[in-house]
């Protein structure tokens, strides 16, 4: 497996590689109504299942991407990059 091999595209689904490293990428999507994220919390299962794996979180990166699909507005992208604890 090259070093491509241990990325993941598909959003929000976890990582199960067995390397040194996993990383992970969850799209925060804003409530229909009111402030904040819908599903911030995915974040949170993310992590704490990581952790339970042996991973801890090595790196955090977010960024702010324009939307014009449906009900615009913005998403915050959210890059994890955990690190094996050994």
């Amino acid at each position: 497996m090259g070093l491509l091999g241990s990325f993941n595209d598909e959003e929000g689904k976890v990582n199960s590689n067995a390397g040194k490293y996993r990383v992970m990428q969850v799209v925060l999507r804003e409530k229909f109504v009111g402030k904040g994220s819908k599903n911030f919390s995915e974040i949170e299962d993310i992590c704490n299942q990581q952790y339970a794996e042996g991973y801890r979180l090595h790196t955090f990166a977010q960024s702010t991407a324009g939307s014009t699909g449906l009900g615009g507005g913005d998403r915050t992208v959210c890059n994890l990059a955990f690190e094996k604890m050994e």
